[in-house]
């Protein structure tokens, strides 16, 4: 049986979020990470004013997550994105994206457009493989 163990970033005071809220950043189980959605929250849990800079913390706080697992951009296998209006944030993600994801192979990607993201307007998630030791 393959056993659930919790990951939190290092340092971080979102962590009562996530135990508000009952969820863990990230669950490593046999040889892959499967990652939260991680918004563009500062450390006392409040939304980034503008959009391209919700997306630059939701991509730092994706790195700091997968950094506490001992993974990095490379070892991501999926993208799942959720996007309040796709059609008008598309070209703020997109260059985000390419400055984490520079080269190939890329992750599969999946973006989603939605109505609601709790005060947010962009979440990625992902499924990243433990780097072996």
């Amino acid at each position: 049986m393959t056993i659930r163990e919790p990951i939190y970033p290092a340092a971080s005071a979102r962590h009562a979020l996530y135990d508000r809220h009952g969820y863990s950043p990230a669950v490593r189980s046999g040889e892959h990470l499967f990652v939260s959605g991680q918004v563009g929250s500062r450390e006392d849990g409040s939304a980034e004013e503008t959009f391209p800079e919700q997306v630059e913390r939701a991509f730092g706080n994706l790195e700091a997550v997968l950094q506490a697992a001992g993974c990095s951009f490379d070892d991501i296998i999926d993208v799942t994105t959720f996007h309040t209006d796709p059609e008008v944030q598309l070209p703020d993600v997109l260059s985000v994206k390419e400055r984490y994801f520079a080269d190939r192979p890329y992750p599969t990607w999946t973006a989603v457009g939605v109505t609601w993201l709790a005060g947010f307007d962009f979440e990625i998630k992902v499924i990243a493989r433990i780097p072996r030791e």
